[in-house]
């Protein structure tokens, strides 16, 4: 295995297009610190022209990341983007500006209403802008996928002579076969002039559930840098799946000349992280990560496993993770034993703000016999959720019941410190809860989703609910919340849809 396939992560820019994924700068900071840990060769922190936020993500992501990875900035083949992007990463030890334009017909006649002589002449302008600014300059051709071949060696070409660094060859629409798309990047590899000074790179959706292959088949035809997101979040069907491709490189290395550098035992916990930050579920049977992932439910998996694991299973769960830990949490637990286990988690607090969690570990302490990583992991993200917020619920007693009629009393507390109780009735216990939120935050929402689950094992497992709902304007915004009493989580959950709601309207404004 010769060849090092750069990992180029984007579950900070295109993972958070996915509806009601959105993340804060805070939120987007955790997320870039587990990937430095996890070993990616490129975050790519965001889209700083589109938002204030976007802008301050990527330029504060740039002072936590230092040498630990490039962090890529994303633009259109605009000046102004390109400019807005250079200084955000202007924090940023190793910058690289990202920049590019549709490439396929329906792109340029649809969309840009440009001719193939613009688009080549617009990319060309867009790459040199961008090298003026900063020595590593990504081009990519936007649903190359669907472009005809010869005009995309046209545009790459033009790219490569104006300075790009990198080449991105994405099937934007998850189009193509694997084998079509691993000839295009052949056809790129061959047939452009100072490519091979170039990285070549595979950008694949998987609206035909193609994703992880169409990248293989990239890699197999030369490509040396995969994009991907966390749990394949994405636009639509989503990307490729970081974890998928890293272990398929990693079971298939000889056949396609090909490492990466990524720290595989951290890919669970990565996964976990992203699904509680954006609210996306994991699905059950979903490949390396899944809950069933290395499961056995039949009789002669079980006995074959027993027996010898390789017998079913390819991977050891613990090269991605998967193993539990030996470190038993329980209410006669100190906060030495507290501390140094988020610290192997990869959290540390301040003194003044670790009592507060260690206050929340012994609450949950007192109601279970054990408290595993995903307690801990809830404790934190439900801290962290709290620091932003612009309404907080202090407590929430409800009457229900055959035949009561279901009724809240809330009480919350404004970001200015002003504290509201309230009542309200309804069809069950969190329809009165939710009118009761209501009547304090006044706004607008339509509940579109309503899922819950329990983080862990037993009976008396933390319950978090996530909920989805539709602003007046038709964004969707996501909220979770957790606690032992699935009606307080179902508050809470609603509250951090309706805090994210309230602080994405004041970044736009």
């Amino acid at each position: 295995m010769t060849r090092k396939i750069d990992i180029f992560d984007t579950t900070l820019r295109d993972g958070e297009q996915s509806p009601g994924c959105s993340m804060n700068s805070q939120e987007k900071s955790v997320v870039a610190r587990e990937l430095v840990r996890m070993g990616v060769d490129v975050i790519e922190a965001g889209f700083p022209v589109s938002s204030p936020s976007d802008f301050r993500a990527v330029s504060e992501i740039g002072s936590i990341v230092g040498d630990g990875a490039i962090v890529a900035a994303f633009s259109r083949a605009i000046e102004a983007d390109i400019d807005c992007a250079a200084e955000a990463l202007k924090t940023a030890a190793r910058p690289r500006i990202v920049t590019g334009i549709g490439v396929s017909p329906t792109h340029m006649s649809d969309k840009l209403h440009m001719s193939e002589d613009e688009v080549v002449e617009c990319a060309s302008r867009a790459v040199a802008h961008a090298k003026a600014l900063v020595d590593d300059v990504e081009f990519y051709a936007e649903d190359a996928g669907r472009a005809d071949p010869q005009f995309l060696l046209r545009v790459v070409q033009a790219a490569v002579d104006a300075g790009a660094t990198v080449i991105d060859i994405p099937d934007t629409t998850g189009y193509c076969l694997p084998d079509e798309y691993g000839a295009l990047i052949k056809l790129v590899a061959d047939n452009v002039r100072g490519i091979e000074d170039v990285k070549i790179a595979v950008h694949a959706h998987n609206d035909l559930g193609l994703a992880t292959a169409l990248a293989l088949a990239g890699v197999r035809n030369g490509a040396t840098q995969i994009e991907c997101t966390i749990n394949g979040l994405g636009e639509r069907a989503g990307n490729t799946a970081l974890e998928e491709v890293v272990m398929a490189i990693r079971m298939h290395g000889d056949e396609l000349d090909a490492y990466t550098d990524i720290v595989t035992p951290e890919l669970t916990r990565a996964s976990r992280l992203v699904s509680r930050i954006t609210g996306m579920s994991v699905q059950a049977n979903k490949a390396i990560v899944g809950a069933n992932a290395f499961a056995h439910s039949s009789g002669i998996h079980q006995d074959g496993v027993l027996k010898s694991r390789s017998t079913y299973e390819i991977i050891d769960p613990a090269e991605v993770g998967a193993a539990g830990s030996d470190i038993i949490l329980s209410a006669r637990s100190g906060h030495a034993a507290l501390r140094h286990r988020l610290q192997e988690l990869g959290y540390s607090f301040a003194d003044e703000d670790f009592e507060g969690v260690y206050e929340r570990f012994l609450e949950i302490a007192d109601q279970k016999k054990e408290v595993y990583d995903e307690d801990l992991e809830s404790i934190v993200q439900e801290m962290q959720r709290e620091v932003a917020a612009v309404y907080t619920l202090n407590a929430l007693q409800i009457q229900c019941g055959d035949p009561l009629v279901p009724t809240a009393v809330a009480t919350i507390t404004d970001e200015d410190g002003n504290r509201t109780v309230v009542s309200a009735t309804g069809t069950g216990p969190v329809d009165a809860a939710y009118t009761a939120i209501d009547k304090v935050v006044g706004i607008e929402s339509d509940l579109q989703e309503f899922a819950v689950k329990a983080i862990t094992r037993g009976i008396d497992a933390i319950g978090e609910v996530t909920v989805r709902i539709t602003a007046s304007d038709g964004r969707v915004y996501n909220g979770r919340g957790s606690d032992n009493d699935i009606i307080v989580s179902s508050a809470k959950a609603y509250i951090n849809a309706i805090n994210r709601m309230i602080q994405a309207s004041r970044a736009r404004s």
